[in-house]
């Protein structure tokens, strides 16, 4: 599980012209929302560990998370919410699921596009 770790330590939200992030417009946000997402990674890796790992459990854990950003959604612009998202994928790569559910869907456009009425 040294993947979580090395998540944990990567500095988060600077510049990453490999993906075209110009980094976060507020510096001050970037341990903010750096404690965030590495909580998550906290989270996942309780999960991994535990043995026998539910989809439903990453699920929850994918909304938990997410809901601690809504505190600072109107400070983030599309970019940084992407990014966070992107985070969340890194995440669920680590311990292979394939979908978040819909949750990334609903915390980047407020709905799930994927889905019909």
């Amino acid at each position: 599980m040294g993947k979580f770790d090395e998540f944990r330590r990567k500095e988060k939200f600077l510049k990453e012209e490999n993906i075209f992030y110009p980094g976060i417009a507020d510096p001050k946000l970037i341990p903010i929302l750096t404690e965030k997402i590495n909580l998550s990674a906290d989270e996942f890796e309780l999960i991994a560990n535990k043995g026998a790992p539910t989809y439903k459990e990453y699920q929850d854990a994918i909304k938990k998370g997410l809901d601690r950003f809504r505190v600072l959604y109107l400070e983030l612009d599309t970019e940084d919410r992407e990014r966070v998202c992107g985070y969340y994928e890194e995440l669920m790569d680590i311990v292979g699921l394939e979908s978040s559910g819909g949750h990334l869907n609903n915390f980047m456009y407020g709905f799930d596009p994927t889905k019909k009425d």
